[in-house]
């Protein structure tokens, strides 16, 4: 049983928290060396790492330059010349509601540019050329600033780029750059890094999003280290447009610190002392706002944006124009007669007609706790056999004071029987992908009615025949509490947490992949060093109360229980350059894998629920390749296979979409509207529903025997 809090509160966390556990999914997702983030977003694709002590960093030459003879390009033109910048500082703007999410060591560094310059995608920037900057203001507050001092002498990758014959040292290159750290010490290793490669998004630099030049820098700031007064450099943009390629035209550097800023033609070299440089996000990265607009204008902003953006219009055979049909009128008489309260139940509505988990709008309290505050004292739960039966009854509750038994069949409510009742129900938790968490959701709200209501029970306790019995809806919350079961957390959850079961397995539930990611990661190895030091022969993973959070934190901790970087699928969203849903066929994701004495071999088992979404479904799904754990549970998972975005609305409110999508190695939708099935399935029977004990963990423990007897 839950403890007792104050109905209001609960439930005001519990629905907040499903916009937001919605976008537990997997938050906005980005390309792996642009950002952290579900979002996805996938479920999102946050940047990560590995433990330093295990790194072998890419080398980097110790360098003597050997003086050449005067290079034969012009001197850069120089601007404020102050003898070269020592320290840089200026500010990070983000709107992006994802931006923050469970992100606990945020880090400003000067990113090594040689893989851009190589463009070697899986470049890792060399641990010694990471000069740290300072967050000098709240982080979790847009703008936060910040400032890097300049070491006296560089650490990066030496890169000639003047395009002649001669060898030379060359120079070193970086942007200013943000980053996430979760793994090892501070600097960023190759999960931190995605795998590798150069910034595209809060970056000094400009990041290009055509087809043809994607990824490339076309803009921005970069800061170049010159050995001497004899290195050459681009002084514009080539004929193609791009730069440290074949056709640019060079100038000489002088030597030391240089700023170049890419967006004048010809480049303007800055030597400024002490420079301000903003890290930049990009469009694709920001908070759509059609918060200043009219309730008709937001609303069909918001449409034609979905019928672009949204991740499964065809999957779902989606009318964007049907729907628009549908609720255009009711947004122009709220916005003809200023009715915010009309408004909001509209833009409610339309998110509960899209067939999505991940898809919400406002949630309207009042109209919540008027139609549920009222309770029958009894919970109800759908057999496999098709009957409903009463799986909970409050003590001294109207059903117990009328005599309904636990165990007692529900034929009909007010006449309607049971089925058709459960079919009417409003589910308030919102939309669903599948169509057994809409029915899980149904039955919870099938029993609870405004204050006072007088409903007729038509039902069957065990061994006894069919009656009618009048209850009267009073305020109790317990019912719905235990209904609403693993949808409930009590707010005291670490982001997982671990016990020995008597059984000789370890047990241990992850609750969230949205929680502090550094605090998740470390919690979780310290998991991982204790099973392979005691040797543990098996370890249960209960993930029914995880609604999502960072795909990438996922894809990771999946990670410890392989030996091989095996591919996972691909993400693909809305290009507008392209005008179509495109994923690259290069950047197929795959594990990214920890160090070697930090991997468990042991048997494993994975319990699910309709309750474990997005970004918790990925991680099971990762744990069925190579048939890696048993899957066990009553139910498929609930099915939402993708990551998320957010528009800003008119009053204050948002509305939550599934922007990419999530797709296996093979290139099919392999989670959405379908959740992972589980492997091992246990029947919703009566015994199940009602007996003492937890029988999803007990045939866990069940499995691990079995597997381990006939080893």
């Amino acid at each position: 049983m839950l403890p007792k809090r104050s109905f209001l509160l609960t439930l005001v966390c519990l629905f907040a928290l499903a916009a937001c556990t919605d976008t537990a999914v997997t938050p906005t997702p980005f390309p792996p060396t642009a950002v952290p983030t579900e979002m996805a977003i996938l479920a999102t694709a946050t940047p990560t790492a590995v433990l330093l002590d295990t790194v072998t960093p890419t080398a980097v030459p110790t360098l003597t330059p050997t003086p050449m003879p005067t290079t034969q390009f012009p001197p850069a033109i120089i601007v404020n010349d102050e003898g070269g910048p020592v320290a840089i500082s200026g500010v990070v703007t983000y709107t992006n509601p994802f931006f923050t999410l469970g992100v606990a060591a945020p880090v400003i560094i000067l990113e090594d540019q040689a893989g851009f310059i190589d463009r070697d995608e899986g470049y890792l920037m060399p641990i010694a050329s990471q000069t740290l900057g300072q967050i000098t203001s709240d982080f979790y507050t847009s703008p936060f600033s910040y400032s890097l001092a300049l070491p006296l002498e560089p650490q990066g990758a030496w890169r000639d780029v003047d395009n002649d014959d001669d060898q030379e040292t060359g120079v070193q290159v970086f942007a200013v750059a943000y980053w996430t750290n979760t793994f090892g010490d501070p600097f960023l290793e190759e999960r931190d890094l995605g795998g590798g490669g150069w910034s595209t998004a809060y970056a000094s630099t400009v990041a290009s999003i055509d087809p043809e030049t994607e990824r490339e820098i076309v803009g921005g700031w970069l800061l170049i280290y010159a050995p001497d007064d004899q290195q050459g450099f681009p002084g514009a943009f080539g004929d193609d447009g791009l730069i440290f390629t074949a056709d640019d035209p060079m100038i000489t550097l002088p030597a030391g610190y240089t700023l170049v800023n890419l967006d004048t033609t010809p480049f303007t070299f800055d030597r400024s002392r002490y420079p301000r440089i903003d890290l930049l996000e990009p469009a694709g990265a920001s908070l759509v706002d059609y918060s200043d607009l009219s309730y008709d204008e937001a609303f069909n902003a918001l449409v034609d944006q979905l019928s672009r953006e949204y991740a499964f219009t065809e999957y779902k055979g989606i009318d964007w124009e049907t729907l628009r049909a549908q609720f255009e009128p009711r947004f122009a008489v709220a916005a003809a007669a200023g009715d915010v309260d009309a408004y909001r139940r509209a833009l409610r509505d339309f998110a509960w007609a899209i067939p999505d988990g991940h898809v919400s709008g406002p949630f309207l309290q009042d109209e919540f706790f008027f139609n549920v505050v009222g309770g029958l004292g009894l919970a109800i739960r759908e057999l496999d056999d098709g009957r409903v039966i009463a799986n909970y009854l409050l003590e001294d509750g109207p059903a117990a004071a009328a005599g309904i038994q636990l165990g007692a069949t529900l034929l009909a409510l007010n006449d309607v029987p049971i089925a058709e009742a459960i079919v009417n129900a409003t589910t308030y938790t919102g939309s669903a992908s599948t169509e057994h968490v809409r029915r899980l959701n149904q039955l919870i709200f099938a029993t609870r009615f405004p204050l006072g209501t007088i409903v007729n029970v038509t039902y069957q306790n065990p061994g006894g025949s069919a009656q009618t019995t009048a209850l009267t809806a009073t305020f109790e919350q317990d019912s719905l509490f235990f209904a609403l079961g693993e949808q409930l957390p009590t707010g005291f959850e670490l982001p997982l947490a671990y016990k020995l079961l008597d059984s000789g397995y370890v047990y241990v539930q992850i609750y969230s992949f949205s929680d502090n990611q550094l605090l998740t990661v470390q919690l979780w190895e310290r998991l991982l060093r204790t099973l392979r030091d005691q040797d543990s022969p098996g370890l249960i993973i209960d993930m029914r109360q995880n609604a999502g959070g960072s795909g990438f934190l996922a894809a990771s901790m999946a990670a410890y229980f392989f030996q091989e970087a095996l591919p996972l699928g691909y993400a693909s969203y809305y290009d507008k350059e392209r005008g179509e849903f495109y994923f690259n066929p290069d950047t197929a994701r795959s594990f990214i894998l920890p160090p070697a004495e930090l991997r468990y071999d042991g048997h494993l088992a994975v319990i699910v629920g309709p309750n474990c979404a997005s970004a918790c479904e990925f991680f099971s799904y990762y744990l069925t390749l190579q048939e890696r754990a048993a899957i066990i549970g009553h139910y498929p998972t609930a099915g939402l296979g993708g990551s998320i975005d957010q528009v800003a609305m008119p009053e204050g409110e948002t509305f939550t979409f599934t922007q990419g999508r999530a797709m296996n190695a093979a290139g099919e939708i392999h989670i959405e509207g379908k959740g992972i099935m589980p492997t091992v399935r246990i029947p919703v029977t009566e015994a199940a529903v009602l007996g003492e004990g937890d029988v999803l963990l007990a045939t866990a423990v069940s499995y691990l025997n079995q597997i381990l007897d006939n080893e």
